[in-house]
């Protein structure tokens, strides 16, 4: 119900209480008329009373005609509402870093839809279709899929590159690299979908290898994929050498974790002249090295140095914090054998070294124990970390650029979950490699963003600015004068207003 006010020909205000049913007005009640506005607020005030009085509750609002007038017109002026804030922001960082050298838009939604609300291919073309009314059949995208690859591979990657290097102001001291797996959702293998160890935790999936390089910082550099039972120590020669030949970045430290260390990188690393940190397994090194090791002095913060052969020298330091860690794990796992132990689960042929299983013996013939010399033995190298290199920097210095490796170890997490670049549902090996690429310059684009956001001193993560954007949108509407079609945005709270100033979007 609703009061409304109708002006007569004698110059009074007649008050009735109205009811819309089915579309149509219906009169409940005549309230009467007035000419003196003190009246006819009297009348209005006994209509309010009366609805009160006919819907058995409180009349909390009331709609007058005019009010209804002006609803209807809002209702029929505004054409579309949409989600605008990223695209503010976003399309300026994409711009910025030199993306739009690509011409063609579809290239800018597949990356920053990726970042926004990464899915399958389906799942980004009903994004656009919702949010931004462009339609693109699936066979359209794949169509581009193919064309970025044999057109713009490179060139998206020396854009990414260039941009990252005038961050550097034109010089790299340091690369990292690493390796992870990416799994499909499929049931057979092909020349690059390979069953192989999975860092996914997925080993019955096929899956490819991916090596990926970054700067300080974590700015993506380079990325490769391998098939997916290659060794990822195989990996790491090809891929520097195919970013020196690209790129030409000149003297620089390739900075890698233990798990790429092999005799035959070392090698390599020395002959085609890199300076290099790889991470250490100091427990493997020769007995007359480990007796040093060993021999030393360990405090909180110690550093100490050993010369290895082929150029090259082992930094060792120690850490307190570390060292609790370790003997917390140890602790852990042997309480964990000697449930085993007691249960009877355990047999000979758990008798290996792997994890654990190292602290077990035999005694006779079926016995199994803990070693307990093994054990005290293994407690001396409680919070030891070793590092091999040969670059010319100290031993500090070679300790602190190998702990810029978690920047890498970001840079997967955010790729498998914020951009969900796995599972890969393509089968052409070109088109995973571009769906790779996608993501490339998806976490490009949410690097540059962070740094922004830093740099702006805003205090907020990608993440939460992220959420801020997400929630302003934007308005079109006819105007009623003038007839021209106009977007309004929608930033009403102090954090949207806030974000929107930092980054120079005026509204």
């Amino acid at each position: 119900m609703y009061i409304r006010r109708k002006k007569n020909t004698s110059g009074s205000i007649s008050i009735y209480i109205l009811e819309k049913q089915y579309g149509n007005q219906k009169l409940i009640k005549s309230m009467g008329s007035a000419k003196r506005e003190s009246d006819i607020n009297q009348l209005e005030s006994l209509a309010r009373k009366e609805i009160e009085r006919l819907t058995k509750q409180k009349a909390i609002e009331f709609t007058y005609d005019q009010d209804e007038d002006h609803i209807s017109f809002v209702r029929k002026s505004i054409q579309a509402v949409r989600i605008v804030g990223t695209e503010l922001v976003l399309v300026n960082i994409f711009n910025e870093i030199g993306f739009n050298q690509i011409p063609e838009k579809l290239l800018r939604h597949l990356i920053i839809s990726r970042l926004l609300y990464p899915g399958s291919k389906l799942r980004t073309i009903e994004y656009l279709s919702r949010h931004y009314q462009e339609h693109y059949p699936m066979s359209s995208v794949y169509r581009y899929l193919d064309k970025l690859n044999q057109g713009y591979k490179e060139q998206l990657q020396l854009i990414s590159y260039q941009h990252t290097l005038k961050l550097f102001k034109g010089v790299l001291s340091a690369i990292f690299y690493d390796v992870s797996t990416l799994y499909f959702e499929a049931s057979r293998e092909d020349e690059l979908r390979k069953l192989g160890f999975s860092k996914d935790g997925k080993p019955h999936c096929p899956q490819i290898v991916l090596g990926l390089l970054v700067t300080t910082g974590g700015y993506p550099l380079a990325f490769e994929m391998f098939e997916g039972n290659k060794y990822e120590g195989e990996t790491l020669i090809p891929v520097l050498e195919h970013f020196k030949k690209r790129y030409n970045p000149g003297k620089l430290v390739v900075v890698a974790d233990a798990g790429l260390l092999s005799k035959n990188n070392i090698e390599q690393l020395l002959s085609h002249g890199y300076e290099f940190i790889l991470g250490a397994r100091i427990k493997n090194e020769t007995k007359q090295l480990k007796d040093q090791i060993i021999s030393k002095k360990w405090a909180s913060d110690t550093i100490h140095e050993f010369e290895k052969e082929e150029r090259t020298k082992l930094i060792v330091s120690y850490s307190e914090k570390r060292a609790r860690k370790d003997a917390n794990n140890r602790d852990n796992g042997i309480k964990r054998l000697q449930k085993r132990i007691i249960s009877g689960k355990l047999t000979k042929e758990n008798i290996n070294n792997r994890g654990y299983n190292k602290f077990l013996k035999i005694e006779g013939n079926a016995t199994i124990r803990l070693d307990l010399g093994k054990i005290n033995h293994d407690s001396k190298w409680d919070g030891l970390k070793g590092y091999i290199t040969n670059a010319s920097l100290n031993a500090k210095q070679v300790i602190e650029q190998y702990r810029q490796l978690w920047q890498i170890e970001k840079a997967f997490k955010i790729s498998k979950t914020d951009l969900k670049v796995r599972p890969i549902y393509h089968r052409k090996a070109s088109r995973i490699e571009t769906h790779l690429l996608i993501a490339f310059c998806s976490y490009k684009l949410y690097k540059e963003f962070e740094r922004q956001l830093s740099v702006k001193k805003t205090g907020l993560s990608p993440e939460k600015a992220l959420d801020i954007l997400k929630s302003i949108y934007g308005v079109k509407t006819t105007l009623p004068i003038s007839n021209k079609t106009v977007e309004i945005v929608m930033a009403n709270t102090i954090e949207q207003k806030e974000l929107l100033a930092v980054f120079n979007i005026e509204f």
